[in-house]
Order: C-alpha cells, then sequence, then structure tokens
C-alpha cells in the first residue's frame, strides 16, 4: 500500500472503478479537497498507476465476492472509512432481444450485485462510527430507457430501487444515502465496453443487423462520429459527489448535464408513449 495517507486528519472514502473517467477524476478531486481517498479499480497494474499518482489504491473486484470481502478488511486496517462511492460500472451494448443470459448475469455482478455487496459489508462499520455516506453512482439511463442500452439500463434502474430503499431505511440512522444522476461525461465507457459487446453480442445473426451498421457500430467503432452536444467532463460529477460527501445535508439525487435534468422532468410530466417517441429518436 502506497499513498499519500492522512496526515491532515481528513475523513476516508473509497471509492470504486478509479482506474479512469468519473472515479479517476473523483479520487484526485476529493484528494485535493483533504479526504484520504482509497482509490480502487479492478485490474493491477491501474493499481500501481494510481499509486505512481500518488493515492492510496488496491484492488477490487465487484464481480468477485472474495475480492470485496478482501478489499473491505483491507480497508478497514488502514483506519476508519467514513464513505464510499459505487462508481465501478461497466456496459454491454446490443439490442434487447440479442442479449443472451450470461451477458445479463455479468453485468449485474458488477453493476449491481458487488455494489451493494460492498455497501453492505461497510453499513456495519458506518453503523459503530455513528457516521457514514453511501454515495452511488447512476445515470440518466436510471431515469429513462434508451434503445441498444437495454443491459446498462437494467442495472441502473435496479440501482436506483435498491438505493431509493436503502436512503428511506437508512433515515433512522447517521448513515447519509445519495443518488448521482449523470448524462453525457467525457468517459472511456464507450470504448470499454467493445469488449463485452464482441464477447455477447452476435449481432451479424440479429434481425437487427442493418441497424448495427447503420447505428450502434459507428457509435462504437468511430465516436467521433456522433458526439453529444451535450457532454461535459467528469470534474462535473466530482463536484456533485464533493456535495453529497460533505454537506451537512446532502440531497437525496444529484442531475448532472442537461438532458439528465430533461429525463427527470420528461418521467414526470410526460406519457410512456411520448417518453418512448423521443427514446426512439436518441
Amino acid at each position: 500500500m502506497q499513498g499519500t495517507g492522512n496526515a491532515d486528519g481528513g475523513k476516508t472514502v473509497l471509492i470504486t472503478g478509479c482506474s479512469s473517467g468519473i472515479g479517476h477524476d473523483a479520487a484526485h478531486y476529493l484528494a485535493g479537497r483533504g479526504w484520504r481517498v482509497l482509490a480502487t479499480c479492478r485490474q493491477q497494474p491501474d493499481v500501481e498507476r494510481l499509486r505512481a499518482e500518488g493515492l492510496d489504491s488496491f484492488r477490487l473486484d465487484l464481480a468477485d465476492r472474495s475480492s470485496v470481502t478482501e478489499a473491505v478488511a483491507h480497508a478497514l486496517t488502514l483506519g476508519p472509512v467514513h464513505a464510499v462511492v459505487n462508481n465501478g460500472a461497466f456496459a454491454i451494448p446490443g439490442a434487447a432481444e440479442d442479449l443472451p443470459r450470461g451477458a445479463l448475469r455479468e453485468i449485474f455482478e458488477t453493476n449491481l450485485f458487488g455494489t451493494h455487496d460492498l455497501t453492505r459489508q461497510l453499513i456495519p462499520h458506518f453503523r459503530e462510527m455513528g457516521q457514514g455516506r453511501i454515495v452511488n453512482i447512476s445515470s440518466v439511463l436510471g431515469l429513462v430507457g434508451i434503445p441498444w442500452r437495454g443491459a446498462y439500463v437494467a442495472t441502473k434502474f435496479a440501482l436506483e430501487g435498491l438505493t431509493d430503499v436503502l436512503r428511506v431505511e437508512m433515515a433512522d440512522t447517521p448513515i447519509k444515502v445519495t443518488l448521482i444522476e449523470p448524462g453525457p461525461i467525457g468517459t472511456m465507457i464507450r470504448l470499454k465496453s467493445i469488449p463485452h459487446f464482441e464477447r455477447w453480442i452476435d449481432w451479424k445473426n440479429s434481425p437487427r443487423i442493418d441497424q448495427y451498421q447503420a447505428t450502434l457500430l459507428k457509435r462504437l467503432y468511430q465516436p467521433e462520429a456522433k458526439k453529444d452536444k451535450w457532454e461535459l467532463p467528469p470534474r462535473a460529477v466530482s463536484e456533485k459527489i464533493a456535495h453529497a460527501l460533505e454537506s451537512p445535508r446532502p440531497d437525496p439525487r444529484y442531475y448532472v448535464t442537461r438532458p439528465t435534468r430533461i429525463a427527470r422532468i420528461g418521467r414526470r410530466l410526460l406519457s410512456t408513449r411520448a417518453l418512448d417517441w423521443f427514446a426512439q429518436r436518441s
């Protein structure tokens, strides 16, 4: 274990999925605000890189039950952990009818089951300390379903529901539970989804082969072909994470980017048919 330590007496936060994107930015941003950051990721080379950047880092694979348990045990040997930011997740793009059972099982293991397992194992520690923050990173796709993203949407809808229940149940404790819902953010999630797409989606034998060629393949392999004009950098999310961790009374939800705020309003005001119409044009 290497890193900056906790010499200033600041609180400690464990973050998942810190190899790039939101997790990487949040780790450095929170460290700059005086937090001791335990920046975890799945691959050991990424752990070594994060350590070289001055962060405390160790391996945590959300899909591996023993890895989650070992990571929690290791984190607690370093001192009290005051918060967890559940950011680790991945996507398997493809039409819903082309998603095999194994693909859904694999994505739920990381995006929901591992995240929940990690949170559960930290809650007793939070209770013992008399404080704790749980920040779950959801998505605009936890609010609305969009074509080609069925697997990811399913995990984020599930995460939203589970987090809502946990927040209500924790209301009689000093543990605060928050959802953060980013929209389009400049990360590597699309690039990192390609191996999962190639492993699980038999698009060449799909009845939607023409649609794959016209839309999804270009989006995956030619990302410059369709860049979202509302895209924001990861720092926009990091700032909301900091507020959720540091505010005496954090919001139940934080919406990041204009599309997410529009989706929030749309869920309240529009009919299902109207939402479907918009989703088909995304």
